[in-house]
């Protein structure tokens, strides 16, 4: 038998940007009837296991630079309504003190994810939240200015808005399936195809297994049809499978929107970052005269870890105990090139099952920035990884969740509180 309740906002998923919008939405009004529904039965695995456990809950700098898919523009209008500092004013009132790492990333003072999902769970039942786990959402039906909420239990929620903060498809065993997508079609939605990203990469060859473990700052180009698309660059980590570190996870969705396009898809690796051939070059021209006696492969490892520079001397088909005196013309120049311009020969990546976000999902242009609710079907908001944006590693689809949750819960207790604003 059927039950049916009632209440002015369900939350369509309890994940980062669904607590943050169930929250922010409850204390903006605090007469609001808040329901979360989520299916999982403990809520907020993905936030638990962010930022090897210790959640990377933003980053000191936020901007729509940091930020890919959709219109960058609308990225902009949604970050600065609720921007990186606010954020960490709302954790520390929640009682999560932060501290900053390297590249501005910034973590709770315990090192424990756990910190930020309990604090987020005790102030969504101080504000009157009602959380259901266990509470997968089956279908979403609008009708008479009101929606349905059909859960698989045969529980039915009538409500007067409804937000989608179900989350996209990486790390399905944290229970993210995609199924949101399908919700937001049934209401009217488009759908930017989805993709993986921040998914270390798979490689062929065999040079990365020798390589496994060892980390260093490269960059790395992307050209796609010939034509370069992104630059990047950051510590990379080589393993047995092949490449992963910020560099490979943040490249990922770049490689990953290439192929879905159909288009050829070439990958250089700079070794020696900052440099280009010429300056390479002529640096190894002067070590030449200065030390005619050193091992052409000791010249490198002054500049990359050891077992980096014997796989890349000996990829330019340099001996192994050739001295730099020795270290012809044409050789040298090989080596320059091998140097600042190798080829990343990447198979694929891991895929969402160790990717971090997705790529893709609900367009932009279908959401109003200033609101975040759909232009296709008034009183349903869309929040966090659902929408066509992705951040790179750092803290940044955090802050798209907490900025995009407190747009929505705003907007929601306006429209609630005066049907008429």
């Amino acid at each position: 038998m059927s039950e049916t309740d009632t209440c002015d906002l369900v939350v369509v998923g309890a994940g980062a940007a669904g607590l943050a919008a169930a929250i922010f939405a409850a204390r903006a009004a605090p007469r609001l009837r808040v329901r979360c529904l989520d299916g999982a039965r403990r809520v907020g695995a993905k936030i638990l296991v962010s930022g090897g456990s210790r959640c990377n809950v933003t980053n000191r700098l936020v901007t729509e630079r940091d930020f890919w898919g959709g219109s960058s523009r609308v990225v902009r209008r949604v970050l600065r309504a609720f921007p990186a500092d606010r954020a960490a004013a709302f954790f520390h009132s929640l009682g999560v003190a932060l501290h900053e790492e390297e590249d501005g990333k910034l973590f709770p003072d315990t090192n424990r994810s756990r910190t930020v999902l309990e604090a987020l769970l005790s102030e969504a039942s101080r504000v009157g939240v009602r959380l259901d786990t266990g509470a997968r959402v089956n279908d979403i039906r609008n009708a008479d200015g009101r929606f349905t909420i059909d859960v698989e239990n045969g529980l039915s929620v009538r409500a007067a808005a409804v937000v989608l903060a179900t989350g996209g498809r990486s790390l399905p065993k944290t229970g993210s399936d995609g199924f949101g997508y399908e919700l937001a079609r049934r209401l009217g939605h488009g759908h930017v195809d989805t993709t993986p990203a921040l998914a270390p990469l798979l490689l062929d060859g065999a040079r990365h297994a020798a390589l496994t473990g060892i980390s260093h700052r490269c960059a790395l180009v992307i050209r796609v049809n010939g034509r370069t698309t992104v630059r990047l660059d950051g510590p990379l980590l080589w393993t047995h499978f092949g490449v992963s570190g910020p560099l490979a996870l943040n490249a990922s969705r770049h490689w990953h929107r290439a192929r879905v396009s159909g288009a050829g898809i070439d990958v250089r690796l700079n070794i020696c970052p900052g440099e280009t051939f010429e300056t390479i070059d002529a640096w190894l021209r002067e070590e030449q005269r200065m030390h005619p006696r050193a091992r052409v492969a000791t010249i490198v490892s002054g500049r990359v870890p050891s077992a980096v520079a014997d796989a890349w001397v000996d990829s330019a088909r340099i001996a192994g105990d050739t001295s730099m005196a020795h270290l012809e013309r044409d050789a040298r120049r090989r080596l320059a090139h091998a140097l600042v311009d190798a080829p990343l020969e990447v198979r694929d990546s891991r895929g969402y099952g160790y990717a971090e976000v997705t790529a893709g999902g609900g367009p932009l242009e279908e959401i109003d920035p200033a609101t975040m609710e759909s232009r296709m079907r008034p009183g349903l908001y869309l929040v966090g990884e659902i929408l066509d944006v992705d951040g790179r590693l750092g803290g940044f689809n955090f802050q798209w969740a907490w900025s995009s949750g407190w747009v929505a819960a705003h907007a929601i207790a306006q429209a609630l509180a005066d049907p008429q604003a």
